[in-house]
């Protein structure tokens, strides 16, 4: 699957999208595949939201070779 990164977490993991070869995971199998490769993501877990193919993910959902999977950072505006 691919996975994006935004913000300060393109500057953590030093790239802005990664391949992931980890499918039918849910939620919590993902953050295990990611941590596993950059584990300089580990503090931002809490406040970090997956989208999966441009959609917000739930816990529960699934994930498959084919996704397009986005780490979205908490979002202030003004």
């Amino acid at each position: 699957m691919r996975v994006l990164f935004f913000a300060h977490l393109k500057d953590l993991t030093g790239c802005g999208e990664t391949e992931l070869d980890c499918a039918g995971v849910d939620a919590d199998g993902l953050w295990a595949a990611l941590l596993e490769r950059f584990p300089q993501l580990a503090p931002y877990r809490p406040t970090v939201r997956l989208a999966r193919n441009a959609q917000y993910a739930a816990p529960g959902t699934r994930f498959e070779p084919d996704d397009e999977v986005a780490l979205i950072p908490p979002v202030s505006g003004g």
